[in-house]
């Protein structure tokens, strides 16, 4: 089964106009730069126990009779979203699409800033999903750093004006 076309129907929707941009397979095939994307599959799979988690957590807390707010399932359903889209986003930038690497990257600093902000609001969220959420976004800004080292931004700064890949 075939799914570039479907993907590059989403890679129209998340990278806008840099959908068609993408990096040289040389420089994204470099060492450094495939062990950075191992990596950060490894910590993404970190993500998605953490989350896993979180929900075990609350399915017991609610299957032992306590009330989990709507706003506490809503936030793990977000968390859930978060971490298949950052797959999905790494999957594409080891292809090479700038749009996704740069994506990852921003997320990857964006999301930990947000799940901070939303534990500092005084009973928001149970102690357990405090925890887990500054657990989510120690991970998130772990993964920022082998996408933020020199090899992998060089590899991956973006493509200059020229012939673009065309879109299936």
């Amino acid at each position: 089964m075939d799914l570039e076309p479907l993907a590059r129907s989403l890679d129209r929707v998340g990278g806008g106009r840099q959908a068609r941009l993408r990096v040289p397979a040389e420089a994204r095939v470099q060492p450094p730069v495939r062990r950075a994307f191992v990596r950060v599959g490894w910590l993404l799979g970190l993500l998605f126990l953490i989350g896993a988690g979180a929900v075990g957590e609350a399915v017991d807390l609610t299957l032992t009779g306590d009330r989990i707010s709507g706003f506490v399932w809503w936030r793990l359903v977000v968390v859930f979203l978060i971490a298949a889209t950052l797959f999905y986003f790494l999957w594409r930038a080891s292809l090479g699409w700038w749009w996704a690497y740069s994506r990852l990257r921003l997320f990857s600093i964006v999301f930990p800033v947000v799940a901070v902000s939303t534990c500092l609001i005084p009973g928001l969220y149970p102690t357990w999903m405090v925890v887990e959420q500054i657990a989510f976004s120690a991970v998130l800004v772990v993964i920022s750093l082998p996408l933020t080292r020199g090899e992998v931004r060089a590899a991956y700064r973006r493509p200059g004006p020229g012939p673009a890949e065309p879109v299936r």
